[in-house]
Formats: C-alpha cells, structure tokens, sequence
C-alpha cells in the first residue's frame, strides 16, 4: 500500500503491475480489498491497477462534514490520486457508490478516462421517477439519512441491521464489521449517502442532475438478482452515454459481483478493456 496525499487528504492506494492502467473504485462498506481478485486477474494480464480507500473508508482520512462527500469532491479525489501517480489516463471501474463516483469522472473528467466499467449502479439522471421496486428496494437509504440514529441501529446486537442488509457479502461481512468499527469510520461511509442522496431525492419525481454524457466506450454489468438497486436505471444509462455502450446482464448475481462471480466479472474486464502499449 502506498501513501498518497491529493486535494489536503491521505488515501492509502493499493498500486500494483505494470502495463495499462486500471482505476478501480470500491463502495459502501467496502474498501479497497474488495477487488483483490480483479487485482489479481488484471495484472496477470499485463494492467497496472490502482486501488484506493475512498474518502472516509479504510485507512483513508475521514473529513467531518458531511459536505466533504459530495460526488464533485469525489471525482477530485479520483484525479487526484491519478496526478499524483503520474497518470493521465486510465480505465476507471467502479461498484457501488464506486460506479456513482466513476460515472461522474466519465462526465466531468472525459480526458482522463480511457474505458469506464459500471458495476450495479446506473448513470446519473438516467432512471427517471423511482418506481414501486425502487422504493422499496431504499429503504436503508432513507435509514441513514437520519445521523446518529443510523450509527446506533446499525451497531445493535452484533450489528445485526448490517449484518441482515449485507446478505451477498459473504465471509466479507466480519471484515466490513472490523472496518466499520474504528472510531468515526461509519459515520464518515454513511455522509455518502447524506451528502448524495438526500431524502427529499429518494422520493423525487424529478429529472435528477443534468450532466454531459459520457464520452468513453462504457460498460455497465448488472446482476439480476441485486437486492438494493433495479436494473431500470442500468438499462436506461445507454441514454447517458455518446461512446459505445456495452450492457451485461448476470442473472443470478447479487449485488456484490465482485467477490459473488469474480470469474465472470474478470472476464468480461479482459474482453472489454484494451491493453495501450
């Protein structure tokens, strides 16, 4: 792991290989490990990948406002780093809040993006008005709006509420837990939602935020089985995106693709992004 500072904050970035370089960005309650089996399937085909804690999670620094974790700000992180270590362009993958993050340094930051891989979450704007599943589907959403009430029902009895949200993290479960439990590192993983998604946007009939499409070759996986997100947004993200639009539906798959069909998921990274001399 290596100590990177950018924009004032310290990101421990796992960096590893040579060749091309791949971004890739985890989510909530994830840190950087969560992709240690495209680590390792990327570089034994030649990528550099590029791994950090995000802002607030693992050995990252955590800001206090809630503020402080609004997407803009998370795409600066994001090219931050990239600045830092030397890179001007890269792929960038993301899952989760990762994706979120990785759609707004495709729209925000085109140069610095090659191909944008989108696991889970749909882009921006592209959804429409929630519908019946979407609602019921964020509920949790709604739950951690609510500071300090959210940290409280999250930690009771063994940290059962997580425990039960989580289902699909597999043995990851006790590592998010340890995680979790350092001193303000749940609070700072629960800001992203405060800062992003506030309650009056969850139920929304609204066009969302008006940004510019996407210009890289994009592909977006969704697993059919996705406990906390549906595929209408997925399905719609073609409409966000000028590039070449990909769609890779895993039936079966749960939300946590990474580490529930990491084979497949590699996969589908060989195939799609391109090595550059």
């Amino acid at each position: 792991m290596a100590r990177v500072e950018a924009h004032g904050l310290g990101f421990e970035v796992w960096d590893e290989g040579r060749g091309t370089p791949v971004v890739l960005l985890h989510g909530f309650p994830d840190t950087s490990e969560m992709w240690r089996l495209q680590v390792k399937a990327l570089n034994s085909a030649g990528f550099r990948t590029i791994a950090p804690d995000l802002r607030g999670r693992g050995r990252s620094d955590r800001p206090a406002s809630v503020a402080d974790y609004a997407l803009p700000k998370l795409v600066g992180d994001v090219t931050g780093i990239m600045d830092a270590l030397g890179i001007e362009r890269a792929h960038v993958v993301g899952h989760d809040w990762g994706a979120a993050v990785a759609w707004f340094v495709g729209m925000l930051a085109p140069n610095r993006v090659d191909h944008l891989v989108v696991v889970s979450v749909g882009a921006p704007g592209a959804a429409g008005p929630p519908t019946l599943e979407d609602l019921q589907k964020s509920w949790y959403r709604i739950l951690f709006q609510f500071e300090g009430v959210a940290e409280d029902l999250a930690q009771r009895n063994d940290w059962y509420l997580m425990r039960t949200l989580l289902q699909g993290g597999g043995d990851d479960i006790e590592r998010y837990k340890a995680t979790l439990s350092e001193p303000g590192a749940l609070t700072a993983a629960l800001n992203w939602y405060r800062a992003n998604v506030p309650l009056d946007r969850l139920i929304s009939t609204g066009a969302g935020p008006q940004l510019p499409p996407v210009s890289a070759p994009t592909m977006g996986v969704f697993g059919t089985a996705d406990l906390y997100l549906s595929e209408n947004a997925m399905v719609r993200s073609a409409s966000k995106v000028n590039g070449t639009w990909r769609y890779e539906r895993l039936e079966g798959a749960g939300h946590f693709i990474p580490i529930e069909q990491p084979d497949r998921l590699n996969e589908l990274l060989l195939d799609f992004l391109p090595r550059r001399s």
